[in-house]
């Protein structure tokens, strides 16, 4: 790596064989690990911590100050793991001293002019698609997929493999394995397709399924559902996830779906 026409801040630690184009800057304290691509006009500033493998396009912005008017610059972090594509005028926005650090997982997709805000957390293997905002402290587990152009309230918990329709405006939370949509956000089913893709057998999305239709089918209330379903359903992996993610939801979990 020798680019003259971009701007490496001496204090920042990279890689011998990490790839920056020219007209990007890079500001002290950054870590960037090996055989990672660094496209034109990137702005990667104080706190980033970027893994091996990634990929970040043209316009991006990496661990600018939160968007935060209770930020006092506090020292925090922007992490993005291995593997990682960002694409162009996405922006990731460092934490604050709540939990010290935006974080983005391994394997993920953050289509472009997507926004992560600070001390949100996102798994492993995720997709953002075009358009996607998530507001401060979010969580999204892995596999977890937003469509383009969702928009997720701060303190919001996405569950695993779950998927949320385009457009979607997301202010309550989204259990794991489910699709959201309509609006308000509500359960339109279980990621059946994404489950399949991922290798889940046809007996396990069968367990899933009954699950959710003890929680959103049967008319109990949540405290009903959530004493029927470990009453009636083998413990397994998967039951037990969906259980402690409601029973630890801070803002209520979605609604169920309706007709109207």
């Amino acid at each position: 790596m020798n680019q003259p026409l971009a701007y490496i801040h001496p204090g920042a630690k990279i890689a011998t064989n990490v790839v920056v184009e020219p007209f990007t800057t890079i500001y002290n304290n950054v870590t960037i690990g090996a055989g990672t691509w660094i496209g034109s006009n990137v702005t990667i500033m104080e706190g980033a911590r970027i893994g091996k493998n990634c990929r970040i396009f043209p316009g991006a912005v990496i661990s600018a100050i939160p968007q935060d008017l209770k930020f006092d610059g506090e020292d925090s972090l922007a992490i993005i793991g291995d593997n990682t594509t960002i694409r162009e005028c996405v922006t990731v926005n460092r934490g604050t001293k709540a939990s010290g650090k935006t974080q983005i997982g391994n394997n993920c997709l953050i289509m472009a002019t997507s926004h992560i805000a600070h001390d949100c957390r996102i798994g492993n293997h995720c997709i953002l698609a075009n358009g996607s905002v998530i507001a401060g402290h979010v969580t999204l587990g892995d596999y977890a997929i937003l469509s383009g152009l969702v928009a997720v309230h701060q303190f919001i918990h996405i569950g695993s493999h779950a998927m949320v329709s385009g457009g979607s405006l997301v202010r309550k939370d989204v259990p794991p394995y489910t699709k959201a949509g309509k609006e308000p956000i509500s359960y339109i089913g279980i990621n059946s397709i994404g489950l399949r893709r991922r290798g889940f057998i046809t007996e396990k999305i069968r367990e899933i399924q009954n699950i959710y239709r003890i929680l959103y089918q049967k008319n109990y209330n949540t405290t009903q559902a959530l004493e029927k379903i470990e009453a009636e359903m083998a413990a397994t992996k998967e039951r037990d996830q969906i259980i402690l993610f409601i029973k630890n939801s801070q803002r209520g979990i979605m609604k169920g779906y309706s007709g109207s």
